[in-house]
């Protein structure tokens, strides 16, 4: 992802989230040395257009995933899955050994699509959404399938 991606970002992020992140977020992590950045795109009534995103840092072996966004037009298509699995991939290749992330309690969708890389339950964040609690989601990578 780079500075001119963050519009279109911020559509999906919006269209996604009843408290998005701001542009501020978004360009604060660009100049996160841990952060990792990446935009998806796709192809829409004969366009390219952006698809989705991921954000997550890498720091002493430890990973975590702070944003994975798929834009409504692409979702329940396996691309989540896929973004997963290959950010997986690369943190393994790193050596990262444990993967933490944030979901919300009512998010069915997400923690079915975390639990099938082998995600776990670890524990609860109350409040962290200010309107719901956050289940923290821990991946041992030798866990991971």
């Amino acid at each position: 992802m780079t500075e001119p991606d963050i519009d279109s970002v911020l559509d999906i992020e919006k269209e996604a989230y009843d408290r998005p992140w701001t542009r501020v977020h978004f360009e604060k992590e660009l100049d996160n040395p841990i952060a990792f950045m990446y935009s998806l795109t796709g192809e829409h009534k004969g366009r390219h257009v952006f698809a989705g995103y991921v954000v997550f840092w890498v720091v002493y072996g430890e990973a975590h995933i702070l944003n994975l966004t798929i834009a409504e037009t692409f979702r329940r298509q396996g691309l989540g899955l896929y973004v997963m699995r290959l950010v997986l991939d690369m943190m393994k290749a790193s050596r990262v050994d444990d993967v933490f992330l944030e979901v919300r309690k009512s998010n069915v969708a997400a923690k079915e699509l975390y639990r099938q890389l082998n995600f776990k339950e670890s524990y609860e964040r109350k409040k962290y959404y200010g309107d719901e609690d956050a289940i923290v989601m821990r991946l041992v990578f030798n866990e991971y399938i």
